[in-house]
């Protein structure tokens, strides 16, 4: 039985790594993001309404997964069961028991059981206080920050595919194929984005995907130059002049010789594009046109520490939660540009001299 051998890194990827490994703050940045994100996967574990897992009556339930009707905890409502109302709490401790998460409260959840005014400060049922409709802000960043990477993620992705194609397309053809793609592009460009997106957003009922396509509207154009003149450099280098004399189709020698190149230049620049997608989605929630109204929104929460400034823990926890990300996705940046940077990478392979050994000389008595 054979053992099937992993892919071997080329040692122009080894010392990528390498390279990247060396900037200890973009590797702990690396880290440290990717943790706070696969935390933030499991939010519904950590923040929540309802029990993880229960027993009632020598009968197993899983309310995370399935909802259950208040008739089948002996209530008197068929709909969904509210397990921090008092009846439904009581039936269930008293029949069975409860496992609830260490925050008992969704981003949506309203602690109806708070003593005195909204918004409430931080305690220890709610560790970084209530907005001012009795929200638990440490759910809502917690869900916000899940929503805000994901719809970063979905952005990114598309607007690469956008830029790739757009630039690759000028890049390699030129021309005046070229010559018209960049006259469309500064017109495009020139437009302004930010009132446009507000006035497109308003127009439609908001939701995540009516956003995000807004937005792949504009995103793209940031990566198309970049993308352009790699295209632009690489189309006239011997390789490619050698496999378009060989016969081979266009969209080949694109994909498997230029892109390749082109996409060096393009990863040093997804983390800034990932940066502009947040802080774009963030200034649409602060001035109430990006995602629907209740939504886990970071901007959402700005717009609250700036209206309530008798509270200041919402606008500590905003500038925190928002500082920290774009912090860490920077030194992401930094470290991915100075690993693709050709004088890193031969700084990082040439050897280091080796010191002369100079020997001790021995005093004598």
């Amino acid at each position: 039985m054979q053992r099937t051998q992993r892919p071997r890194l080329s040692p122009i990827t080894r010392r990528r790594l390498q390279v990247f490994r060396d900037n200890r703050r973009a590797y702990w940045s690396l880290w440290i993001f990717g943790l706070l994100f696969v935390v933030s996967l499991g939010a519904e574990l950590i923040a929540n309404d309802k029990p993880i897992v229960m027993q009632y009556q020598d009968q197993w339930y899983a309310p995370l997964l399935v909802d259950y009707p208040e008739t089948e905890f002996d209530g008197f409502l068929p709909t969904t069961a509210d397990y921090h109302d008092p009846f439904v709490y009581e039936q269930i401790e008293r029949h069975g028991w409860m496992l609830w998460p260490p925050v008992p409260f969704s981003y949506q959840t309203l602690d109806r059981d708070i003593q005195g005014p909204v918004p409430s400060p931080p305690s220890t049922r709610h560790w970084f206080g209530t907005d001012d409709q009795g929200r638990d802000v440490f759910a809502r960043v917690l869900y916000g920050f899940r929503l805000s990477v994901a719809f970063a993620l979905a952005l990114t992705a598309g607007s690469i595919v956008l830029g790739v194609v757009i630039g690759g397309v000028q890049g390699y053809y030129g021309g005046k194929i070229d010559l018209l793609g960049q006259r469309l592009i500064e017109i495009w460009s020139g437009l302004p984005m930010l009132f446009l997106l507000i006035i497109l957003a308003s127009l439609v009922e908001p939701n995540i995907w009516w956003l995000l396509g807004i937005m792949l509207l504009f995103s793209w154009l940031g990566l198309v130059d970049i993308v352009r003149a790699e295209f632009l450099r690489a189309r006239n280098l011997e390789y490619v002049r050698a496999a378009r004399a060989m016969g081979l189709p266009s969209h080949l020698i694109m994909r498997r010789h230029v892109l390749p190149n082109a996409m060096v230049a393009t990863l040093t620049f997804i983390p800034f594009l990932f940066t502009g997608a947040i802080t774009t989605l963030t200034a649409l929630d602060f001035l109430g046109f990006g995602l629907p109204p209740g939504s886990p929104s970071l901007g959402e929460l700005v717009a609250q520490g700036k209206n309530n400034l008798q509270a200041p823990w919402l606008g500590i926890t905003a500038f925190v939660s928002l500082s920290v990300m774009l912090s860490l996705l920077v030194f992401i940046g930094e470290g991915l540009r100075d690993a693709f940077d050709p004088r890193h990478i031969v700084s990082a392979a040439s050897p280091r001299p080796a010191q002369p050994h100079t020997p001790v000389q021995e005093s004598l008595p």
